[in-house]
Protein backbone atom coordinates (compact mmCIF):
# COMPACT_ATOMS: atom_id res chain seq x y z
CA UNK A 1 0.00 0.00 0.00
CA UNK A 2 1.36 3.53 -0.50
CA UNK A 3 0.13 5.07 2.98
CA UNK A 4 3.39 6.52 4.44
CA UNK A 5 4.41 4.84 7.46
CA UNK A 6 5.48 7.65 9.32
CA UNK A 7 2.45 8.87 10.47
CA UNK A 8 0.83 5.82 11.09
CA UNK A 9 -1.59 5.34 14.11
CA UNK A 10 -2.75 2.43 16.39
CA UNK A 11 -5.81 1.17 17.73
CA UNK A 12 -5.69 0.44 21.28
CA UNK A 13 -6.20 -2.82 19.88
CA UNK A 14 -2.58 -3.03 18.11
CA UNK A 15 -0.81 -5.03 20.79
CA UNK A 16 -3.52 -7.90 20.89
CA UNK A 17 -3.03 -8.13 16.96
CA UNK A 18 0.44 -8.40 17.25
CA UNK A 19 0.13 -10.78 20.20
CA UNK A 20 -2.25 -13.12 18.08
CA UNK A 21 0.32 -13.05 15.32
CA UNK A 22 -1.45 -10.58 12.91
CA UNK A 23 0.18 -9.58 9.59
CA UNK A 24 0.32 -5.56 9.95
CA UNK A 25 -0.18 -3.42 7.40
CA UNK A 26 -1.36 0.45 6.78
CA UNK A 27 -4.83 1.26 6.18
CA UNK A 28 -6.57 4.28 6.68
CA UNK A 29 -3.81 6.33 8.15
CA UNK A 30 -3.64 2.99 11.00
CA UNK A 31 -1.39 -0.17 11.13
CA UNK A 32 -3.83 -2.66 10.83
CA UNK A 33 -4.48 -6.57 10.87
CA UNK A 34 -4.49 -8.08 7.68
CA UNK A 35 -4.54 -10.98 8.62
CA UNK A 36 -3.99 -13.58 11.02
CA UNK A 37 -4.55 -17.48 10.45
CA UNK A 38 -4.50 -16.67 6.85
CA UNK A 39 -7.28 -15.01 5.03
CA UNK A 40 -9.23 -18.08 3.71
CA UNK A 41 -9.35 -19.55 6.94
CA UNK A 42 -10.81 -16.32 8.67
CA UNK A 43 -13.06 -16.07 5.75
CA UNK A 44 -14.30 -19.33 6.81
CA UNK A 45 -14.65 -18.55 10.24
CA UNK A 46 -17.41 -15.88 9.45
CA UNK A 47 -19.38 -17.98 6.97
CA UNK A 48 -19.76 -20.60 9.04
CA UNK A 49 -19.28 -19.53 12.61
CA UNK A 50 -18.33 -16.00 13.44
CA UNK A 51 -14.85 -14.01 13.35
CA UNK A 52 -13.61 -11.03 15.52
CA UNK A 53 -12.79 -7.71 14.22
CA UNK A 54 -10.79 -4.97 15.08
CA UNK A 55 -12.66 -1.37 13.87
CA UNK A 56 -11.64 0.90 16.13
CA UNK A 57 -10.15 2.58 12.85
CA UNK A 58 -13.43 3.90 11.50
CA UNK A 59 -13.95 7.64 12.46
CA UNK A 60 -17.25 8.03 15.63
CA UNK A 61 -18.12 10.92 15.18
CA UNK A 62 -21.35 12.24 18.35
CA UNK A 63 -23.72 14.84 16.81
CA UNK A 64 -25.92 16.63 19.53
CA UNK A 65 -28.89 18.93 18.97
CA UNK A 66 -32.03 19.37 17.99
CA UNK A 67 -31.05 20.08 14.48
CA UNK A 68 -29.20 17.58 13.97
CA UNK A 69 -31.51 15.66 11.74
CA UNK A 70 -32.70 18.41 9.51
CA UNK A 71 -28.87 19.60 9.11
CA UNK A 72 -27.85 15.84 8.18
CA UNK A 73 -30.86 15.69 5.74
CA UNK A 74 -29.74 18.29 3.80
CA UNK A 75 -26.32 17.06 2.97
CA UNK A 76 -26.85 13.41 2.63
CA UNK A 77 -28.85 11.48 0.06
CA UNK A 78 -30.84 8.86 2.36
CA UNK A 79 -33.15 10.01 4.99
CA UNK A 80 -32.09 10.95 8.57
CA UNK A 81 -35.09 11.95 9.84
CA UNK A 82 -37.43 9.52 9.35
CA UNK A 83 -35.04 7.26 11.40
CA UNK A 84 -36.67 5.35 14.12
CA UNK A 85 -35.83 5.60 17.61
CA UNK A 86 -32.75 3.10 17.82
CA UNK A 87 -32.68 2.60 14.41
CA UNK A 88 -29.41 2.48 12.20
CA UNK A 89 -29.23 3.31 8.36
CA UNK A 90 -26.52 3.52 5.56
CA UNK A 91 -26.40 6.95 4.17
CA UNK A 92 -23.97 8.98 2.07
CA UNK A 93 -22.79 12.19 2.21
CA UNK A 94 -21.87 13.52 -1.69
CA UNK A 95 -20.44 17.01 -3.66
CA UNK A 96 -22.73 19.17 -5.56
CA UNK A 97 -21.83 16.98 -8.69
CA UNK A 98 -23.13 13.87 -7.30
CA UNK A 99 -20.26 12.53 -6.44
CA UNK A 100 -19.53 10.52 -3.72
CA UNK A 101 -17.60 12.17 -0.21
CA UNK A 102 -18.10 9.17 1.89
CA UNK A 103 -20.46 7.03 2.54
CA UNK A 104 -21.15 6.16 6.09
CA UNK A 105 -23.52 5.17 9.27
CA UNK A 106 -26.11 6.92 11.63
CA UNK A 107 -27.61 5.65 14.40
CA UNK A 108 -30.20 7.28 16.50
CA UNK A 109 -29.75 7.00 20.25
CA UNK A 110 -32.17 7.86 22.74
CA UNK A 111 -29.89 11.39 23.69
CA UNK A 112 -27.73 11.61 20.62
CA UNK A 113 -26.45 10.47 16.75
CA UNK A 114 -23.41 8.11 16.50
CA UNK A 115 -21.85 8.64 13.10
CA UNK A 116 -19.26 6.30 11.39
CA UNK A 117 -17.02 8.11 8.82
CA UNK A 118 -14.50 5.53 6.97
CA UNK A 119 -11.03 5.73 8.52
CA UNK A 120 -9.58 6.69 5.23
CA UNK A 121 -12.02 9.92 4.61
CA UNK A 122 -11.72 10.94 8.15
CA UNK A 123 -9.48 13.97 7.34
CA UNK A 124 -11.64 15.05 4.86
CA UNK A 125 -15.01 14.64 6.14
CA UNK A 126 -14.29 16.18 10.18
CA UNK A 127 -13.44 19.32 8.63
CA UNK A 128 -16.35 19.41 6.00
CA UNK A 129 -19.06 18.31 8.83
CA UNK A 130 -17.44 21.55 11.06
CA UNK A 131 -17.41 24.00 8.06
CA UNK A 132 -21.54 22.82 7.70
CA UNK A 133 -22.36 23.18 11.04
CA UNK A 134 -21.04 26.87 11.51
CA UNK A 135 -23.65 28.80 12.41
CA UNK A 136 -26.03 26.09 13.27
CA UNK A 137 -26.68 26.61 17.29
CA UNK A 138 -28.59 23.46 17.49
CA UNK A 139 -25.99 21.15 15.78
CA UNK A 140 -22.92 20.08 18.14
CA UNK A 141 -19.86 17.63 17.00
CA UNK A 142 -17.78 15.93 19.11
CA UNK A 143 -14.96 13.42 17.65
CA UNK A 144 -14.01 10.26 19.53
CA UNK A 145 -11.45 9.10 16.38
CA UNK A 146 -9.32 7.05 17.40
CA UNK A 147 -9.81 7.20 21.18
CA UNK A 148 -13.52 4.98 21.46
CA UNK A 149 -12.72 1.28 19.94
CA UNK A 150 -15.18 -0.46 17.64
CA UNK A 151 -15.13 -4.56 17.89
CA UNK A 152 -17.58 -6.56 15.70
CA UNK A 153 -18.65 -10.01 16.30
CA UNK A 154 -19.94 -11.14 12.80
CA UNK A 155 -20.88 -14.94 11.86
CA UNK A 156 -24.15 -16.96 12.19
CA UNK A 157 -23.17 -17.81 15.88
CA UNK A 158 -22.31 -14.26 16.65
CA UNK A 159 -25.81 -14.02 18.57
CA UNK A 160 -24.75 -16.61 20.92
CA UNK A 161 -21.54 -15.66 21.61
CA UNK A 162 -22.28 -11.90 21.95
CA UNK A 163 -25.52 -12.47 23.98
CA UNK A 164 -24.80 -13.85 27.71
CA UNK A 165 -22.08 -10.94 27.64
CA UNK A 166 -24.54 -8.06 27.07
CA UNK A 167 -27.27 -6.43 29.51
CA UNK A 168 -29.82 -5.65 26.87
CA UNK A 169 -31.95 -9.19 25.05
CA UNK A 170 -29.94 -9.08 21.50
CA UNK A 171 -31.66 -11.79 20.37
CA UNK A 172 -35.15 -9.14 20.11
CA UNK A 173 -33.13 -6.58 18.48
CA UNK A 174 -33.90 -6.39 14.56
CA UNK A 175 -31.15 -6.03 11.58
CA UNK A 176 -29.71 -2.70 11.37
CA UNK A 177 -30.99 -1.34 15.03
CA UNK A 178 -28.64 -0.35 18.31
CA UNK A 179 -29.14 -0.04 21.71
CA UNK A 180 -27.22 1.47 24.58
CA UNK A 181 -26.07 -1.47 26.75
CA UNK A 182 -23.17 -2.50 28.41
CA UNK A 183 -21.04 -5.60 27.61
CA UNK A 184 -19.30 -7.28 30.73
CA UNK A 185 -20.36 -4.10 32.57
CA UNK A 186 -18.87 -1.65 30.42
CA UNK A 187 -21.23 0.86 28.50
CA UNK A 188 -21.38 0.29 25.09
CA UNK A 189 -23.67 1.21 21.90
CA UNK A 190 -24.46 -2.27 20.92
CA UNK A 191 -25.95 -2.55 17.05
CA UNK A 192 -26.86 -5.59 14.79
CA UNK A 193 -25.04 -4.42 12.14
CA UNK A 194 -21.96 -5.31 9.81
CA UNK A 195 -20.02 -5.51 6.63
CA UNK A 196 -19.83 -8.90 5.88
CA UNK A 197 -23.18 -10.51 4.69
CA UNK A 198 -23.82 -12.38 7.34
CA UNK A 199 -25.46 -11.48 10.89
CA UNK A 200 -23.37 -10.11 13.51
CA UNK A 201 -23.05 -7.07 15.96
CA UNK A 202 -20.95 -4.01 16.39
CA UNK A 203 -19.43 -2.97 19.70
CA UNK A 204 -19.12 0.77 20.53
CA UNK A 205 -16.72 1.11 23.56
CA UNK A 206 -14.27 3.35 25.70
CA UNK A 207 -11.09 2.30 24.43
CA UNK A 208 -9.92 1.81 27.94
CA UNK A 209 -12.37 -1.32 27.77
CA UNK A 210 -11.12 -2.98 24.43
CA UNK A 211 -8.56 -4.82 25.24
CA UNK A 212 -10.62 -6.73 28.19
CA UNK A 213 -13.34 -7.32 26.05
CA UNK A 214 -11.67 -8.47 22.78
CA UNK A 215 -9.53 -10.90 24.90
CA UNK A 216 -13.08 -11.74 26.48
CA UNK A 217 -14.60 -12.41 23.46
CA UNK A 218 -12.35 -14.67 22.09
CA UNK A 219 -12.37 -16.36 25.77
CA UNK A 220 -15.99 -17.19 25.66
CA UNK A 221 -16.46 -17.13 22.13
CA UNK A 222 -13.78 -20.32 21.33
CA UNK A 223 -16.17 -23.27 21.65
CA UNK A 224 -18.49 -21.64 19.34
CA UNK A 225 -15.79 -21.22 16.54
CA UNK A 226 -14.87 -17.31 16.98
CA UNK A 227 -11.39 -16.41 15.55
CA UNK A 228 -10.13 -12.99 14.82
CA UNK A 229 -10.33 -11.85 11.54
CA UNK A 230 -8.30 -9.28 9.41
CA UNK A 231 -8.85 -6.93 6.93
CA UNK A 232 -8.12 -9.23 3.98
CA UNK A 233 -11.43 -12.07 4.82
CA UNK A 234 -13.29 -8.20 5.41
CA UNK A 235 -12.66 -7.12 2.31
CA UNK A 236 -13.47 -10.65 0.86
CA UNK A 237 -17.05 -11.44 2.53
CA UNK A 238 -18.04 -7.46 1.58
CA UNK A 239 -17.13 -8.07 -1.95
CA UNK A 240 -19.16 -11.47 -2.25
CA UNK A 241 -22.26 -9.63 -0.24
CA UNK A 242 -22.19 -6.62 -2.91
CA UNK A 243 -21.07 -4.06 -0.59
CA UNK A 244 -19.27 -1.17 -1.98
CA UNK A 245 -15.83 0.10 -0.80
CA UNK A 246 -14.93 3.66 -0.87
CA UNK A 247 -12.03 4.63 -2.98
CA UNK A 248 -13.25 1.37 -5.28
CA UNK A 249 -17.03 1.35 -6.21
CA UNK A 250 -17.37 4.88 -4.31
CA UNK A 251 -15.22 8.57 -5.38
CA UNK A 252 -15.77 11.75 -5.38
CA UNK A 253 -16.35 10.90 -8.84
CA UNK A 254 -18.46 8.11 -8.83
CA UNK A 255 -22.18 8.95 -7.95
CA UNK A 256 -24.28 6.61 -5.63
CA UNK A 257 -26.26 6.21 -8.87
CA UNK A 258 -23.31 5.07 -10.73
CA UNK A 259 -22.33 2.70 -7.57
CA UNK A 260 -25.90 0.67 -8.01
CA UNK A 261 -26.78 2.46 -5.10
CA UNK A 262 -30.17 4.06 -6.50
CA UNK A 263 -32.14 2.81 -3.53
CA UNK A 264 -30.61 4.82 -0.47
CA UNK A 265 -31.31 8.27 -3.27
CA UNK A 266 -34.29 9.69 -1.54
CA UNK A 267 -35.15 12.45 -4.22
CA UNK A 268 -38.51 13.11 -2.35
CA UNK A 269 -36.20 15.10 0.15
CA UNK A 270 -37.11 18.90 -0.81
CA UNK A 271 -32.96 19.23 -0.73
CA UNK A 272 -29.58 17.92 -0.42
CA UNK A 273 -26.43 18.21 -1.70
CA UNK A 274 -25.72 17.04 -5.17
CA UNK A 275 -29.63 16.48 -5.66
CA UNK A 276 -29.91 18.64 -8.57
CA UNK A 277 -26.94 16.64 -10.38
CA UNK A 278 -28.46 13.20 -9.85
CA UNK A 279 -31.41 13.98 -10.82
CA UNK A 280 -30.16 15.23 -14.50
CA UNK A 281 -28.03 12.18 -13.75
CA UNK A 282 -30.98 9.67 -13.50
CA UNK A 283 -33.09 11.61 -15.91
CA UNK A 284 -30.23 10.90 -18.81
CA UNK A 285 -29.66 7.79 -17.77
CA UNK A 286 -26.39 7.64 -20.18
CA UNK A 287 -23.40 7.25 -16.98
CA UNK A 288 -21.05 4.38 -16.66
CA UNK A 289 -22.13 2.05 -14.04
CA UNK A 290 -20.94 -0.43 -11.16
CA UNK A 291 -21.64 -4.79 -11.92
CA UNK A 292 -20.24 -7.31 -10.94
CA UNK A 293 -18.92 -10.09 -12.98
CA UNK A 294 -17.79 -13.80 -12.58
CA UNK A 295 -14.70 -14.90 -14.70
CA UNK A 296 -14.68 -17.94 -16.58
CA UNK A 297 -11.15 -19.06 -15.81
CA UNK A 298 -8.96 -18.98 -12.42
CA UNK A 299 -6.88 -16.26 -13.11
CA UNK A 300 -7.80 -13.43 -10.91
CA UNK A 301 -8.17 -9.99 -11.84
CA UNK A 302 -7.07 -6.86 -9.88
CA UNK A 303 -8.49 -3.38 -9.59
CA UNK A 304 -7.41 -1.20 -12.36
CA UNK A 305 -7.17 -3.79 -15.11
CA UNK A 306 -9.01 -2.93 -18.28
CA UNK A 307 -12.29 -4.27 -19.59
CA UNK A 308 -13.50 -4.58 -23.51
CA UNK A 309 -16.54 -5.89 -25.22
CA UNK A 310 -16.48 -6.48 -28.21
CA UNK A 311 -13.27 -4.77 -28.72
CA UNK A 312 -13.71 -1.76 -27.03
CA UNK A 313 -12.23 -0.73 -24.00
CA UNK A 314 -15.48 -0.15 -21.91
CA UNK A 315 -13.96 0.10 -18.30
CA UNK A 316 -11.98 -1.18 -15.36
CA UNK A 317 -12.04 -3.35 -12.76
CA UNK A 318 -12.48 -1.66 -9.36
CA UNK A 319 -12.82 -4.59 -6.86
CA UNK A 320 -11.76 -8.35 -7.28
CA UNK A 321 -11.42 -11.56 -5.83
CA UNK A 322 -11.43 -15.37 -5.18
CA UNK A 323 -14.90 -16.02 -3.93
CA UNK A 324 -15.43 -19.50 -1.60
CA UNK A 325 -18.75 -18.74 -1.06
CA UNK A 326 -20.22 -18.62 -5.00
CA UNK A 327 -18.88 -21.67 -6.04
CA UNK A 328 -14.78 -20.98 -5.52
CA UNK A 329 -14.85 -18.56 -8.89
CA UNK A 330 -13.30 -15.39 -9.38
CA UNK A 331 -15.38 -12.14 -8.90
CA UNK A 332 -15.48 -8.86 -9.45
CA UNK A 333 -16.94 -5.27 -9.60
CA UNK A 334 -16.34 -3.41 -12.65
CA UNK A 335 -17.37 0.57 -14.03
CA UNK A 336 -18.29 0.14 -17.43
CA UNK A 337 -20.13 2.02 -19.82
CA UNK A 338 -24.15 1.09 -19.94
CA UNK A 339 -24.57 -0.71 -22.92
CA UNK A 340 -21.51 -3.11 -21.09
CA UNK A 341 -23.46 -3.40 -17.96
CA UNK A 342 -26.53 -5.84 -19.10
CA UNK A 343 -26.65 -9.19 -16.93
CA UNK A 344 -25.51 -11.69 -19.40
CA UNK A 345 -23.30 -9.75 -21.47
CA UNK A 346 -20.08 -10.99 -21.97
CA UNK A 347 -16.64 -9.24 -21.53
CA UNK A 348 -13.01 -9.40 -21.13
CA UNK A 349 -10.62 -8.67 -19.18
CA UNK A 350 -6.79 -8.01 -19.79
CA UNK A 351 -5.26 -9.50 -17.32
CA UNK A 352 -1.06 -9.63 -18.41
CA UNK A 353 -1.94 -8.61 -21.58
CA UNK A 354 -4.50 -11.73 -22.77
CA UNK A 355 -8.36 -10.92 -22.39
CA UNK A 356 -9.98 -13.47 -19.84
CA UNK A 357 -13.80 -13.76 -20.57
CA UNK A 358 -16.49 -13.09 -17.96
CA UNK A 359 -19.92 -11.99 -17.61
CA UNK A 360 -21.79 -9.69 -16.15
CA UNK A 361 -23.86 -11.01 -13.09
CA UNK A 362 -26.39 -9.92 -10.60
CA UNK A 363 -25.13 -8.60 -7.25
CA UNK A 364 -24.92 -9.41 -4.78
CA UNK A 365 -22.83 -12.15 -5.40
CA UNK A 366 -23.94 -14.02 -2.55
CA UNK A 367 -26.83 -13.58 0.01
CA UNK A 368 -27.44 -15.19 3.26
CA UNK A 369 -30.49 -17.40 3.49
CA UNK A 370 -31.33 -16.91 7.12
CA UNK A 371 -31.81 -12.69 6.92
CA UNK A 372 -33.11 -9.93 9.36
CA UNK A 373 -32.81 -7.38 6.74
CA UNK A 374 -36.72 -6.94 6.38
CA UNK A 375 -37.12 -5.25 9.47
Amino acid sequence: MSESTTALRRTVLYDEHLALGARIVPFGGFEMPVQYAGVLKEHDAVRRRAGLFDLSHMAQYELRGEGVAAWADALTINEVATMKPLQARYNMFTNEAGGVHDDVLFYRLPDRWLLVVNAGNAEKMWPYLQAKAAGHDDVRLTSHHGSRALIAVQGPRALEIVAPLCDIDLAAMKYYFCSDGRVDGAPAVIARTGYTGEDGFELFVEGADASRLWRLLLERGAAAGLEPAGLGARDVLRLEAGMPLYGHELEEDISPLAAGQAWAVKFRKPEFVGKAALEAQRDADGFDRIVGVALAGRVPARAGYAVFANGERVGEVKSASFAPSVSNTNIATVYVKKHAAEPGTKLGIEIRGTLHEATVVPLPFYRRTDTRKDS
